[in-house]
């Protein structure tokens, strides 16, 4: 076969219908500025004249931006083949990118409300390595979905059999709409609150009428006491992060299913207008970690995030998260799908009892909590004696409110702390205001770095964390007792901590 001939049979072209796409977006973009800038035109010139400038404009704007889509349409092209994945692309400065197959660890295909209606995906196929200039990553946008989906099995098909164990192949979890209910307690809904609130004020500096803005709410409270202004503004803003939280969740984690599929791929697909399916191969899988921030805690929930090699996110999609493997849920039914995912009878990180770590631990975190809010305190009252009796008041104020809030958190801080071995796994947990109980395989730890500062080596505690190439590369247990955590080290990971420990008796 000719060179002509093995072009024209291997390399394949975007779908064409990427430039309607790319019009459509620019019309969508062009309508929303035509009527300020109309509006604004009108001032100064007649209505007719105005509306002709603003439609010159956007005719221009939609036909340089779909122009531009068509060259690059025109430019770009993919393949396929039996050791590489290879991309050409570009005009002036041509790109020529391939990826080894064998490197290749995820391909996951997304979607926004357009390319849906259009039937449409993105396809974005990764190494799951860090590089600079997303060199990791083959990017294909758009495809056709039944393109996407071959490109997927194909990249992703292993010929090696099922792990063995329980819970062989479908579905392994499925939305249950009431999950949304811990949507409003996330970290989310303060952020997006004060998010709103920040927009708001930025919206109205735009348009100079900030001032208006704040004489407005001044009107509304001007017979309130200023601590009732406050608490009404804050509970505004919490309102308003909440009802933002349940959108984002709605969003992100709508139509929500993981499944695993034949050859040992689990693949999570969830998504209400952004649709995302995210595959990650289970002999990437080192372990689980099951999170708990402390809001979602609280009302005894938690979600799953997997522990795997090749999943580094250099996307620009702030949404994707690709370890999550399940939303905020009751902590019964995270475990229950940590333990289908494993292929355990039981998950690791429930069905262990964890060794409690030493008194010298609490001591710790006492101090640290003490130390946090004493000190700004100490600094108000300083300069209250030195400037206005006014600080002094707020100093105690913050003592009164922030002191029992810290113990509280020390001493649950403590309480969480905990490790442990399950079978094949070791477990370690940690965190208050996010605690986080990893289900770690034994097989997966390359290395053991043992810390111990002078304070640590005075309370007779150390740190020790598992070094692994999966996940976030390092998980520690902290300030276990020196004895202790050298003995679980050693015999979570055998062979490893042996000949750096001394052991009594015997005259060894």
């Amino acid at each position: 076969m000719s060179d002509v001939e093995d072009v024209a049979t291997d390399w394949r072209k975007l779908d064409r219908r990427t430039v309607l796409a790319t019009a459509l977006v620019m019309a969508g973009v062009a309508g929303g500025a035509a009527l300020p800038v109309t509006l604004g035109l009108a001032g100064g010139m007649p209505l007719w004249q105005a509306l002709g400038w603003v439609l010159a404009g956007a005719l221009l704007l939609i036909s340089v931006g779909t122009g531009a889509d068509y060259v690059r349409w025109r430019r770009t092209r993919y393949r396929i083949g039996p050791e590489r994945a290879e991309l050409h692309t570009g005009l002036l400065l041509v790109k020529r990118r391939s990826l080894a197959r064998e490197r290749i660890r995820s391909v996951d295909l997304a979607a926004n409300p357009l390319l849906r209606i259009l039937g449409l995906v993105k396809v974005r196929i990764g190494t799951g390595e860090q590089s600079a200039g997303g060199e990791s990553t083959l990017e294909l946008d758009p495809v056709s979905k039944a393109e996407g989906e071959r490109l997927r099995t194909e990249l992703l098909a292993r010929l090696t059999a099922a792990a063995p164990g329980i819970h062989q192949e479908g579905v392994l979890g499925a939305l249950d709409p009431s999950w949304i209910r811990y949507a409003p307690v996330s970290f989310v809904a303060p952020l997006l609150g004060g998010a709103a609130a920040g927009g708001v004020m930025q919206v109205s500096e735009w348009f100079g009428a900030q001032g208006e803005v704040i004489d407005w709410v001044g009107d509304r409270f001007q017979d309130t006491p200023v601590v009732w202004t406050v608490a009404a503004l804050v509970l505004a803003a919490v309102v308003a992060g909440a009802v933002g939280a349940l959108g984002l969740w709605i969003e992100m984690w709508w139509n929500y299913r993981l499944e695993r599929e034949p050859g040992g791929t689990l693949r999570v697909r969830r998504g209400l207008f952004t649709a995302r399916s995210i595959s990650i191969e289970e002999r990437r899988l080192r372990g689980v970690e099951l999170v708990e921030p402390l809001g979602v805690r609280l009302f005894g929930a938690a979600r799953v995030d997997a522990i795997a090699t090749g999943l580094v996110d250099d996307s620009d999609d702030k949404h994707a998260d690709l370890k999550a493997l399940l939303p905020p849920a009751p902590r019964a039914v995270a475990n229950e799908l940590a333990a289908r995912v494993l292929r355990e009878p039981v998950a690791p990180t429930g069905s262990v009892s964890l060794t409690a770590h030493p008194r010298a631990a609490r001591t710790r975190r006492l101090r640290w909590a003490l130390t946090a809010v004493l000190l700004p305190v100490s600094v108000l009252a300083a300069l209250g004696a030195w400037l206005t009796p006014v600080l002094l008041y707020v100093a105690g104020a913050c003592a009164v409110v922030a002191l029992p809030v810290a113990v509280a958190l020390a001493l649950d801080a403590y309480r969480s702390l905990g490790h442990g071995i399950s079978g094949d796994y070791l477990v370690a947990r940690s965190g208050t205001i996010r605690r986080a109980t990893v289900a770690l395989q034994r097989g997966g730890v390359i290395g053991w770095t043992v810390r111990q500062s002078w304070f640590q080596r005075r309370a007779g505690v150390l740190t020790l964390t598992a070094t692994t190439a999966a996940g976030a590369g390092a998980y520690s247990v902290y300030d276990a007792g020196e004895g202790e955590g050298l003995v679980f080290g050693a015999e979570a990971v055998p062979g490893v901590l042996e000949p750096f420990l001394v052991r009594g008796g015997g005259g060894g």
